[in-house]
């Protein structure tokens, strides 16, 4: 079987004028990777930063060469010279600076998850609505290029009915004097919040179907901070299938793959290295035909076949979708009610970990 590796997000951005951005909360992830990806991007200028500190404002401007520096996100929001904004500050922060960044006319794109309460996100959503802006959740993760193949596989039927899935997330974190993502208050939530929403969000886009019932274990293992340094969810989906979601702060970065597993009547595909940052890993697929019950489970001659990787920047491809849909008028790729949605599956993880009770959603 030949597998073409169509893309399900154009990539196409000829003769497109440039969306110009301001990006508040410029250090950690925009620092690492979403600033290096907006400057690649063929359809985005880069008019301004901000950062609280001037100094750490200033190089970071200097760094990518933005015109402007600011301390203060309202300063940066009343720049003319900014149409967007992407949000990367502490989740404590992030509804009143999407509330003033709509409010001011730019449209967003925000990290996830939306804003400490659900009830926030769905005002943000509204009032993105309200004034015909695009309000985009930072879920980088569906455009891979493995998964984006995978999500042709499923809906073309190769693997079949899907019955169990998997997505793993797992890094070192530990304990750092006044990192936001190791309090509740500033972050909302641990390992499940930060990165288990990744999973949770990528396997409900691949399969295009929602979790309906979260059964959960979380805990604070090894670390001495406050929120859950490890956590593991079953999920139930709408469609039938199974899903398990591990993630976790305190497994070297080394020794864990990032791994996407989905099994189907008709076979599987494999992924090693996916979930992660960067456009990396690799994928198996394997399809076997019904050969009726096997009483001895001979599983030879069943090796699958590695599909080429299409190698780019995952935050290239997020910038130049959004930009694509502020520019040209295309769908949102991640709607921020997907982050809401993802956040509320979260939420009722903690509740199920909490009581060891099975929570709808």
């Amino acid at each position: 079987m030949v597998i073409k590796m169509s893309m399900m997000f154009s990539t196409d951005s000829r003769a497109l004028p440039k969306l110009h951005w301001g990006v508040i909360g410029a250090g950690g992830i925009a620092d690492r990777r979403t600033l290096p990806g907006l400057i690649q991007a063929n359809n985005a200028a880069l008019a301004a930063v901000m950062e609280v500190a001037r100094g750490d404002a200033d190089r970071l401007a200097a760094k990518y060469g933005a015109p402007a520096a600011y301390t203060c996100h309202k300063e940066l929001l009343a720049d003319p010279a900014v149409q967007a904004v992407y949000i990367a500050s502490p989740v404590a922060a992030h509804y009143e600076q999407a509330k003033d960044a709509l409010y001011a006319g730019k449209h967003v794109l925000l990290e996830k998850p939306l804003a400490l309460d659900p009830t926030q996100g769905e005002e943000l959503i509204t009032l993105a609505e309200s004034k015909g802006l695009i309000l985009a959740a930072g879920l980088m993760m569906r455009f891979h290029s493995h998964h984006q193949t995978a999500r042709r596989l499923i809906q073309d039927g190769v693997l079949g009915q899907i019955v169990s899935v998997r997505a793993q997330l797992t890094c070192w974190y530990p304990e750092i004097p006044g990192a936001w993502r190791q309090s509740l208050a500033t972050s909302g939530g641990g390992a499940m919040m930060d990165m288990g929403i990744h999973c949770i969000d990528l396997l409900q886009y691949l399969l295009g179907s929602r979790v309906t019932k979260v059964a959960a274990l979380s805990a604070s293992q090894t670390h001495g901070y406050e929120v859950e340094d490890g956590a593991g969810a079953l999920l139930s989906f709408s469609n039938g299938a199974m899903g398990y979601v591990d993630a976790h702060f305190n497994i070297p970065d080394n020794a864990a793959e990032g791994r996407l597993e989905l099994y189907g009547t008709k076979g599987s595909l494999l992924c090693a290295g996916t979930i992660s940052q960067a456009e990396a890993g690799r994928a198996v697929l394997t399809l076997s035909e019904d050969t009726g019950y096997q009483a001895a489970q001979i599983r030879e001659g069943q090796e699958g076949g590695e599909l080429p990787l299409t190698s780019g920047d995952l935050y290239t491809k997020e910038i130049e979708a959004f930009g694509r849909s502020v520019l040209r008028g295309e769908p949102v790729a991640v709607p921020a009610a997907d982050a809401l949605q993802g956040q509320r599956i979260v939420l009722a993880a903690y509740e199920s970990a909490k009581t060891g009770r099975f929570i709808e959603v």
